[in-house]
C-alpha cells in the first residue's frame, strides 16, 4: 500500500447532512471521486437529486432523503436507510447549518433556539444516531467555523455559541469512543468560502475580512472537501478529538 492509497474511501459508505447546496455538495462529490457511496441528507430535499448526480458521475451509489437534523428521529432514518440500501455507515460529515446576524439585544428565544437546534443539537443527533452502528474505522467530521474560536466583527451569538459547542462537543466524543468504538471524530473550522451564508453578508464585509487572512483571498470548496476526505481516510487514522482550522491563517492574526 502507497501512502496515496491511505486517502482512498473505496468500500466505505458516508453520510452527508446539508448535502442540497454549497459545501455539503462539494464534500459529496469530493468522498465519491474518492471512492465512497453517499447517503445525502438535507430539509431541501428536492435539491438533492442534482447532489446525487454529481455522486453518481463520479461512479459511486448515491441515496437521498429528507432529514431536518433537529428532529432525533429524522437524523435516525438517515442513517438507517443508509445501512438498509448502502449497508453500512463509516463516514458522517456534520455540515447542516443556518447562520443569523441579529444584534444581541434583539435576537429572539425562537431566532437563538433554532441555530442552536439545527447546528449544535443536530450534529449530536447525527453523531449519536451514526455512533450506534458505525464500526471500528469508522469517522465523524463535524463541521465547525472559525468563529467558534475568534470573532469577525459580525452579531452571531447564535452561531458563534453553535460552533464553539461543536468544538466541545467534538473532543467529548472522541475520548468515549475511539478508544472504545473505534470511531475517530474530528471537526474542521472553516474560515471564508463562498456559500449561501456569505451571499447574506453585508456589501464590501468579504473584502474587509480578507485583510486578516495571510493567504490574502478566501478558500476554494474543493480545499475544504480534501480536507474532509483526509479526516474520514485512513490516512488521518492517528488523528482524533482535533479542530482543524482550514482558514488560509486567519485564527493566528
Amino acid at each position: 500500500m502507497t501512502v496515496t492509497d491511505l486517502f482512498r474511501l473505496d468500500g466505505k459508505v458516508a453520510v452527508v447532512t446539508g448535502a442540497s447546496s454549497g459545501l455539503g455538495v462539494e464534500f459529496a462529490r469530493a468522498l465519491a471521486e474518492a471512492g465512497a457511496d453517499v447517503a445525502l441528507g438535507a430539509r431541501r430535499a428536492d435539491r438533492l437529486a442534482d447532489t446525487a448526480r454529481l455522486v453518481e458521475a463520479a461512479g459511486r451509489r448515491a441515496l437521498c432523503v429528507a432529514t431536518d437534523v433537529a428532529d432525533p428521529a429524522s437524523c435516525q432514518a438517515l442513517v438507517d436507510a443508509a445501512v438498509a440500501e448502502l449497508g453500512q455507515v463509516d463516514i458522517l460529515v456534520n455540515n447542516a447549518g443556518v447562520g443569523t446576524a441579529v444584534p444581541a439585544t434583539r435576537e429572539t428565544p425562537e431566532q437563538f433556539r433554532q441555530v442552536i437546534d439545527i447546528n449544535l443539537n443536530g450534529s449530536y443527533w447525527m453523531a449519536q444516531a451514526c455512533g450506534r452502528t458505525m464500526q471500528p474505522g469508522s469517522s465523524i467530521i463535524n463541521i465547525s467555523s472559525v468563529l467558534g474560536i475568534t470573532t469577525a466583527g459580525l452579531p452571531q451569538a447564535a452561531y458563534a455559541a453553535s460552533k464553539a459547542g461543536i468544538i466541545g462537543l467534538t473532543r467529548d466524543l472522541a475520548q468515549q469512543w475511539t478508544g472504545r468504538k473505534g470511531i475517530r471524530v474530528n471537526a474542521i473550522a472553516p474560515g471564508f468560502f463562498a456559500s449561501e451564508m456569505t451571499d447574506d453578508y453585508p456589501p464590501g464585509y468579504l473584502e474587509q475580512q480578507q485583510a486578516r487572512i495571510p493567504a490574502g483571498r478566501k478558500g476554494d470548496a474543493r480545499e475544504l472537501a480534501a480536507t474532509v476526505v483526509f479526516l474520514a481516510s485512513d490516512a488521518a487514522g492517528y488523528l482524533t478529538g482535533q479542530t482543524i482550522a482550514v482558514d488560509g491563517g486567519l485564527t493566528i492574526t
